[in-house]
């Protein structure tokens, strides 16, 4: 069977495509400010880069925060079944999932057969997010793609002690206007990130294995703050983004 998932966030839209259980290819674009055009037309470019035509996807299933406006899903599921879903094909003995994405972060406790048997979740507070990062790059007049490798720099890390997103930033300005490292700023950028996720993970009860998804965990800055914060190894597929599509894709196949 080949069945395809979408996965609308707030900042990327994903699609990933699977038949009999393997993955033949997925795709990130972003969302835009029109959700429902950025399901079609990430979906839409999948299918043209596989040389696939759509009536051989047998079934959709849509997640994330835009899944409603993918009107041509045969369902839309929530990301934390998603996410839960796609951890598991990536590796089924992953007990904890970790996800941050552009608008909210999530922590998962999954079940020996991957279905979510907990969750805490903040989607009230861009703390702790990608668009909390992306403020701070903004702060520190730097590419986001490169905080992870410059904190992996850093011997001291500044302290950051706001969890709100703006009197973060305030305290980033006054600290760049100390003098203060920039390779130690981003690192205590990052384990403010970690201090906010690892709370929650604990409410949850962390166990290993331990996988991190979402757009975020590309950030290696993050993953390593977060190591230290909670003292597990973390699991980061190279489909981490696209985590969510692929559970959907999952899931469709069982519908």
């Amino acid at each position: 069977m080949i069945t395809a998932g979408i996965d609308i966030g707030s900042i990327t839209a994903k699609a990933a495509i699977l038949s009999d259980g393997r993955i033949l290819g997925s795709k990130v674009a972003f969302t835009g400010y029109n959700a429902r055009e950025a399901g079609r037309s990430v979906y839409e470019a999948l299918l043209r880069e596989l040389e696939m035509d759509a009536p051989t996807i047998e079934r959709i299933v849509s997640t994330g925060y835009g899944r409603n406006s993918v009107v041509f899903a045969d369902k839309a599921v929530t990301e934390i079944i998603c996410h839960g879903a796609g951890a598991y094909y990536l590796n089924p003995h992953v007990r904890t999932v970790i996800d941050v994405g552009g608008q909210d972060s999530k922590v998962l406790a999954v079940n020996p057969d991957g279905t979510v048997k907990d969750f805490a979740m903040n989607d009230k507070c861009a703390a702790g997010t990608g668009r909390f990062l992306e403020v701070m790059a903004r702060a520190m007049e730097s590419d986001l793609d490169d905080f992870g490798p410059l904190s992996l720099k850093s011997h001291n890390p500044s302290k950051i002690s706001s969890i709100c997103t703006v009197f973060a930033e305030s305290e980033v300005i006054s600290l760049i206007a100390k003098g203060e490292n920039r390779e130690d700023i981003i690192a205590g950028i990052h384990e403010s990130v970690a201090s906010r996720i690892s709370s929650m993970a604990r409410r949850v009860g962390v166990q290993e294995p331990v996988m991190m998804t979402g757009g975020v965990a590309r950030n290696i800055g993050v993953v390593r703050a977060l190591e230290r914060a909670l003292g597990v190894s973390i699991e980061v597929s190279r489909f981490a983004q696209v985590n969510g599509a692929i559970g959907a894709a999952v899931i469709a196949a069982k519908i």
